[in-house]
């Protein structure tokens, strides 16, 4: 392997970047171990991306549609009774500001599409339990094939916030490869999807291939191929 063939790559990634992911041996880090944990942490941020994806979009229409039938309108948010907390409404603002920005008509379905991950998570907090009609009985709503015994707002709001983390991490390309219990955080998406609806987590399952990037591991990226150029 030519060590032009690194440094061009380095180049165009950054050697900063590539650093995270090194490993040392002693006192030699191997630059081929390094690009190929580069590399197959980018295949596990893309395998991840359909149940984050699905999460996402089934949790917030999800909330979207039960906080509709309770308040009574689609804008929900808006409605004085329900009492969002200072920063999720400015939230709302930014995001109304943003669409008005794009000259699109200020309906409740772009408000509640542009809102971030974080607005969704952070209405499972207590907040909401103790100032609006939301919880706890909208855990029941949200989740309708959550065991009754799990119906716990402190619980769901950890498991959306671990949810959360490792979206954030996935969609800002960041680092990954190292979490010893990335398994369990793949697990808890699908179980996310699962407690919304079964149809949809199946669907998942359908397109999810992160069990076998994991599997593989380092070695689709340490062949020959990847190294190596054609000969003609």
């Amino acid at each position: 392997m030519p060590h032009s063939f690194i440094q061009q790559v380095e180049t165009h990634i950054s050697s900063e970047r590539l650093l995270a992911y090194a490993m040392r041996h002693g006192e030699h880090i191997d630059p081929k171990i390094t690009l190929a944990r580069y590399m197959l942490n980018m295949a596990l941020c893309e395998s991840l991306y359909p149940a984050l994806q699905n999460c996402e979009i089934a949790l917030r229409n999800a909330i979207h549609h039960h906080l509709t039938r309770l308040m009574g309108r689609e804008d929900w948010y808006e409605a004085p009774s329900f009492g969002l907390t200072m920063w999720a409404q400015d939230e709302v603002r930014k995001v109304k500001i943003k669409i008005q920005k794009m000259n699109k008509p200020l309906t409740a379905g772009r408000v509640v599409s542009e809102l971030q991950f974080g607005f969704w998570t952070s209405l499972f907090e207590a907040h909401y339990e103790q100032h609006t009609p939301f919880l706890p009985r909208g855990i029941k709503a949200v989740f309708p094939h959550l065991p009754k015994s799990m119906h716990k707002r402190k619980d769901r709001k950890n498991d959306l916030e671990q949810v959360r983390g490792l979206r954030n991490r996935v969609f800002h390309h960041e680092r990954i490869v190292h979490w010893r219990d990335l398994d369990a955080q793949h697990q808890l998406i699908l179980n996310v999807i699962g407690w919304i609806s079964p149809e949809l987590q199946r669907v998942t399952a359908a397109m999810d291939r992160f069990q076998s990037v994991r599997a593989a591991g380092l070695t689709p990226f340490l062949s020959r191929e990847v190294w190596e150029p054609k000969t003609p």
